[in-house]
């Protein structure tokens, strides 16, 4: 199932991938980890709470990819001095290879460049169904990484309160932005949970929404006019601009999207 790759650098300077199976970027080309920081942990208020917290915290990912979102969450854990146990879910169906990952250049970015090994090690061990390491013993980081297709996950053990949706567009990866997508993801996690997506197409907002979750739009990253913020709770959006959930559920329900390609728009 591994995934053949092209290697790029974005116009941050980071790494990025071009899948040639989904014909498409891992991440945006004008930034890669610009992007990432700026849809998953601030965009979404992640650090805040990172830094707020004192008990807990669940993520879950959508799209493991080249694992930038996992270093980057380790990175900003060692940065900051925090101490609440993290457990980091993640699924992948199509893993890149260790020598893939042993050129990406995400460390020349992290303040902490001990963190080096993280990835390629992560990669080296990963065998099909459930994987569950702790990278740096030292800290309460966990991550629980599925090789294997979402619809074979039924359940997880911790609850989540942030959801990075980062797969390939609905354009070319459909399975994962349908609506049983979001009602599962909504099973896993806690009522005030935040989902994060640089994605803005409406066909996957009327899917969040036919789901039972809170959409939001945001400004997007990097030369993308919106981007998506979501959650199960209406009460952690009010300071972003809402969308009509019930008429992008009455488009759903007419089969509207069926009959075009997703856009972002």
């Amino acid at each position: 199932m591994n995934n053949s790759s092209e290697y790029h650098i974005s116009k941050d300077g980071s790494s990025t991938l071009y899948s040639n199976q989904f014909g498409q970027y891992y991440h945006n080309p004008n930034g890669a980890i610009s992007e990432s920081k700026l849809v998953f942990f601030e965009t979404s208020k992640l650090t805040d709470a990172l830094l707020s917290k004192s008990d807990h915290l669940g993520i879950f990912e959508v799209g493991f990819g080249t694992g930038l979102n996992f270093l980057l969450l380790l990175d900003y854990y060692l940065t900051n001095n925090i101490s609440i146990p993290i457990h980091f879910y993640s699924v992948e169906a199509f893993p890149i290879d260790q020598k893939t990952v042993s050129k990406l250049n995400f460390y020349d970015f992290l303040t902490n460049k001990d963190l080096s090994d993280v990835l390629p090690n992560i990669f080296k061990e990963l065998k099909p169904g459930k994987n569950t390491f702790q990278p740096l013993h030292d800290i309460e980081v966990k991550i629980h990484l599925y090789y294997c297709s979402f619809d074979e996950i039924s359940s997880i053990e911790h609850p989540i309160d942030f959801v990075f949706h980062d797969a390939f567009s609905p354009e070319v990866n459909d399975e994962l932005w349908r609506v049983s997508t979001f009602e599962k993801l909504a099973l896993f996690c806690n009522e005030d949970a935040i989902l994060a997506t640089y994605c803005a197409a409406s066909k996957a907002r009327a899917a969040m929404a036919k789901a039972g979750w809170f959409v939001r739009r945001a400004p997007g990253a990097l030369g993308k006019r919106e981007m998506t913020i979501a959650s199960l709770s209406h009460i952690k959006l009010t300071h972003l601009k809402r969308v009509n959930e019930r008429r992008l559920i009455e488009r759903w329900n007419t089969g509207e999207f069926e009959k075009t390609k997703s856009t972002d728009d």
